[in-house]
């Protein structure tokens, strides 16, 4: 059954990102419950940011599960990413995402690797940027699998890393790590700019998907821009995908108004 996921932002650094809501988490929870969605994506600061009984008690209130959680803070306010040419940096990088997952893995949800997988650097060769990433991968990857949570790596497109861009070249890559435990990110938004087909590329490499990011070709919720749904729902049904569709898009032109037109969208393409 594919499930519908919202996501929350708890961290003034990215607030002009693409996250439906802003406000108080338990706010955003209850609006979450009130149009139906099955979860919510939630994005903090850090892994000690949020106290696990506080985030249990709210996700049996409304009942809501957690779908996934994101590291990108680790870039945003601390500078780390998982290619930096410093191995201090790279150390660190881990750290802060190994905590992320230990947080994730508490409500059986994943984390998520988008821009703290970072870039090659000038100076840098793309071999041993790849190197370092696949290095962090798997160690990430096998410490996930012994807390019982899949890894979700994201291809993001050519504006925001040089490193990955497509679902083939993901696939490839993490078929090659020393891990199985790593699934990667379908952005319907990414996919948009670097694939040639996106109901393709979901079939051609679905059984490398473990995620799904909802978002229209214009990052606005979908619905509100030109990518043709109805091709990508019947993809995803092909394959069997049985997780979550989540909605990492811009609140526009509001997070109410988005979360309602996300969440009306998901109906029409995925409750039929």
């Amino acid at each position: 059954m594919i499930k519908s996921c919202v996501t929350i932002a708890l961290v003034p650094e990215i607030k002009t990102g693409p996250w439906i809501f802003w406000e108080n988490m338990e706010t955003s929870m209850a609006k979450a419950a009130d149009l139906g969605f099955d979860a919510i994506e939630l994005f903090t600061p850090s892994a000690d940011a949020i106290e696990p009984e506080i985030l249990t008690t709210l996700l049996q209130k409304y009942n809501l599960a957690l779908a996934a959680v994101g590291t990108g803070a680790g870039k945003v306010i601390k500078g780390l990413t998982l290619t930096d040419p410093n191995q201090e940096i790279r150390k660190q990088s881990i750290s802060f995402i190994i905590d992320m997952i230990s947080f994730g893995a508490q409500f059986g949800a994943p984390a998520i690797i988008g821009s703290m997988q970072g870039n090659v650097v000038p100076g840098v060769e793309r071999e041993r940027a790849l190197e370092w990433l696949a290095e962090g991968l798997t160690i990430l990857g096998i410490y996930a699998e012994a807390r019982g949570v899949t890894l979700i790596y994201e291809p993001l497109n050519r504006y925001e890393t040089n490193l990955i861009n497509r679902l083939e070249e993901g696939t490839a890559f993490i078929n090659a790590l020393a891990t199985i435990n790593v699934k990667l990110l379908a952005d319907l938004f990414h996919m948009n700019i670097e694939e040639a087909s996106l109901p393709e590329s979901i079939r051609a490499y679905g059984t490398s998907i473990g995620h799904v990011h909802f978002a229209d070709s214009n990052r606005r919720p979908v619905g509100l821009g030109h990518t043709n749904i109805t091709d990508i729902a019947a993809a995803l049904r092909e394959i069997n995908y049985q997780g979550y569709v989540s909605a990492e898009a811009f609140p526009w032109p509001n997070p109410d108004e988005a979360a309602k037109q996300t969440i009306e969208s998901f109906k029409q393409y995925f409750n039929n």
